[in-house]
């Protein structure tokens, strides 16, 4: 396909317009990460503590997602963002104006950040339904790369909490998330033709199709490394190499924006060569680096590009699996993004969970990350075994004009 064709084949405002708000809720997301340090310092937290804080908002964020994809299915997409984004700059104004004083309230706060994670079951939806299977990994890859948000929320948000301090960084927040909410209001539009609304026992029904499942995986390993380690790497340079919370946000910020800018590039390749062949080598070279990572670098500089190579692969894998998607489920995308997405949510929150913990029971991060690459080489033998049943069924030249 030229680039032209993909660019007369939907609508680009609502393309953009979706990243831009998935990009801006995603930076909130994961905000309590980058302000990890500061806030630990301030509340005597312990390892597995900020280890769970952080993870928190992982967690709800995956949970609501599919709250989310059924509001996307019953009011459509662009009500169903609106309703999201107002809850989240609610739940900063709060955060902001309130007195966090104490961990619960940081878990309750995490809670509420969840919200604007389960902004990719508005975004990917949002942008899916106007283009047609053969330009489903590129479109998707370009509204997911909306991940790039966590990259600023580390580049900006611990010199912002050192200059303002951490709780003014929730009121500060607000200011691009209203700038995205007008865009979002102005820009982006519906897909027409109607999706029929489900019942919550018909959304409950696809997950007897055991592919659902398989994806759910698949994206738990892909997405799950990509937000665990977004949430957790500002802490874990600081603690394991003794680095500034300025300059470890620094060096997340790298690690983020390589794997949330090749997200688009993932569903391009995967458009091109097919997203099984794409999702499979990014399992091993993620695998690969992250057994790396698990041994401890020495180097701080060596760490980053370990990390660096392993969220490349995450992003690429991230678009692939999304690729995919779609060509399966193309009827059940609403309440299949919630669903895929709530999977890359616990995922996330499994691996920055697990890191604190293995910190704190054994003093080192080299168990979570052990036990994370492993899963990446399960997901490789998984695929391995669907394969040949995907391709010569629902993805055969036969039934779909994608590449699968």
């Amino acid at each position: 396909m030229q680039k032209t064709s993909f660019w007369k084949a939907g609508h680009t405002p609502t393309l953009l317009a979706s990243f831009f708000y998935f990009d801006l809720s995603f930076m909130v997301w994961v905000l309590l990460g980058p302000l990890g340090i500061q806030i630990a310092k301030d509340l005597g937290l312990s390892a597995a503590q900020k280890g769970l804080m952080v993870a928190t908002p992982l967690l709800a964020g995956a949970l609501l997602r599919i709250v989310m994809g059924m509001l996307v299915d019953h009011l459509k997409p662009k009500k169903a963002g609106l309703i999201g984004q107002v809850v989240v700059i609610a739940g900063l104004s709060w955060a902001w104006l309130g007195n966090l004083h104490s961990y619960e309230q940081l878990l309750f706060l995490g809670i509420i950040l969840g919200v604007a994670g389960a902004a990719f079951a508005v975004a990917l939806p949002l942008a899916s339904r106007w283009y047609p299977p053969e330009h489903q990994g590129t479109a998707l890859g370009i509204a997911g790369a909306g991940n790039s948000g966590t990259a600023f929320a580390a580049l900006f948000a611990p010199t912002l909490a050192i200059m303002f301090g951490w709780q003014n960084v929730f009121g500060l927040a607000i200011i691009p998330l209203l700038v995205a909410l007008a865009v979002y209001m102005v820009f982006a539009k519906d897909a027409p033709g109607e999706v029929p609304s489900k019942s919550l026992g018909e959304y409950l029904a696809v997950l007897k199709d055991k592919d659902a499942w398989w994806f759910m995986f698949f994206y738990s390993v892909t997405f799950g490394g990509f937000s665990g380690l977004a949430s957790s790497l500002t802490i874990y340079f600081n603690t394991q190499y003794g680095l500034s919370p300025i300059t470890a946000g620094y060096f997340t910020a790298a690690c983020v924006f390589a794997g949330s800018m090749v997200r688009p590039m993932g569903g391009r390749i995967a458009d091109r060569i097919g997203g099984i062949k794409t999702l499979s080598i990014m399992y091993v070279i993620a695998a690969a680096f992250l057994f790396v990572a698990s041994t401890g670098l020495q180097s701080a500089i060596g760490a980053v590009i370990v990390f660096v190579g392993a969220m490349l692969a995450l992003g690429t894998g991230n678009g692939a699996v999304f690729q995919l998607v779609p060509q399966r489920f193309r009827k059940e995308m609403g309440v299949m993004t919630g669903l895929v997405g709530m999977a890359g949510g616990i995922g996330g929150f499994y691996l920055a969970s697990s890191l604190g913990y293995s910190r704190q029971l054994t003093g080192s991060y080299q168990i979570g990350l052990t036990i994370f690459a492993s899963l990446a080489v399960i997901a490789l033998l998984g695929l391995s075994l669907v394969k040949k049943r995907w391709r010569t069924t629902w993805g055969s030249a036969a039934m779909t004009t994608a590449k699968i």
